[in-house]
């Protein structure tokens, strides 16, 4: 358990990255993590798929039984811009988790040989990579662009500002996902979204009333302008409008955003943060935790395992495996 007397200061970046862009949405994250650490935060986190695009009202023009060419190559433009284990990508962002002394978690878009992944990383104050988190269901028709992640994420990571752990977007509605966490002892639930809706709020303070826990979420705020100019959905030629049926503008907001941070009895620590970029700030005092104990521990007091059990698989989704 972390110590009592002990505050930590985090950071949840509300931004957009440079969609399509790797080089400069690297570019705003070492920016943006420095401007977080100048304000004492030691825990900085990022969207999902924040490296480098989150394809918005994009189903990479595939119906059933049929995909176009125009597809295929936003895809290819998607994979160039996607983030590969180990890269130089990878070094420049250990490295600012370094410069600043900072654990900084941040959602990618990764790739590993056809398939692309998304992803949570986090990184320690030495920019060492102490968690890899895929995304285990993609959500409606992401599956199709993303790959499915497997149970040898689902870890919890001992810090010295806590234990700290990570679901991506709807997972945080899989109650065994979320068990795997709660018997692992998260602390800090980090919780990267996409999700604006108002639900999303009261989801995220159920999960920190359930697991006694500080819960960050973070979201982007989003425009068009955030995307190439002839992003499709966004261009006059395509189908896709806006929910009031006119056509899309520069200035039109695609994601409201929504971050905050809940505490470990369900309780706002920060209000939602709507409709600007901006970074929000909390102080967590951990021995919180500990009190809010007291009456409730999903693993322990107000759990029964002679009755429910949970069985985690966390072999790596690998489809071949090599024997001498």
């Amino acid at each position: 358990m972390t110590s009592s007397g002990k505050t930590v200061k985090i950071a949840a970046v509300q931004a957009a990255p440079v969609s399509f862009d790797l080089e400069k949405s690297l570019t705003k994250l070492t920016r943006l993590a420095a401007e977080a650490a100048k304000h004492g935060a030691e825990l900085i986190v990022f969207p999902e798929a924040f490296l480098s695009a989150y394809p918005w009202r994009y189903a990479f023009d595939a119906t059933v039984g049929a995909r176009e060419p125009r597809g295929r190559e936003w895809y290819r433009k998607y994979y160039d811009s996607s983030v590969a284990i180990p890269s130089p990508e990878i070094d420049l962002i250990a490295e600012t988790a370094r410069t600043h002394k900072a654990y900084i978690e941040v959602g990618i878009i990764e790739k590993e040989g056809g398939t692309l992944y998304c992803t949570a990383l986090l990184f320690g104050r030495d920019g060492a990579i102490l968690l890899k988190h895929r995304k285990l269901i993609p959500t409606a028709a992401e599956r199709l662009v993303w790959g499915r992640g497997a149970g040898d994420g689902l870890e919890v990571v001992q810090t010295d500002i806590g234990k700290i752990g990570t679901l991506i977007c709807w997972e945080n509605y899989m109650p065994a996902a979320r068990m795997a966490l709660y018997q692992q002892g998260v602390e800090i639930y980090v919780a990267p979204t996409a999700d604006d809706l108002a639900t999303w709020t009261a989801s995220m303070q159920h999960i920190a009333k359930e697991g006694r826990c500080f819960v960050v979420t973070v979201n982007s705020y989003t425009r068009v302008s955030d995307f190439p100019a002839d992003y499709p959905p966004f261009t006059p030629e395509h189908h896709d409008r806006r929910p009031d049926g006119e056509q899309w503008t520069a200035d039109d907001v695609v994601n409201h955003g929504g971050s905050f941070v809940a505490g470990p009895l369900g309780e706002r620590i920060t209000e939602p943060l709507w409709d600007e970029e901006s970074i929000v700030y909390a102080d967590l005092p951990m021995s919180e935790i500990t009190e809010s104990r007291l009456d409730f521990d999903a693993v322990g007091s107000y759990s029964r395992p002679d009755i429910f059990t949970l069985t985690v698989n966390t072999k790596p989704g690998t489809s071949v495996d090599f024997t001498n």
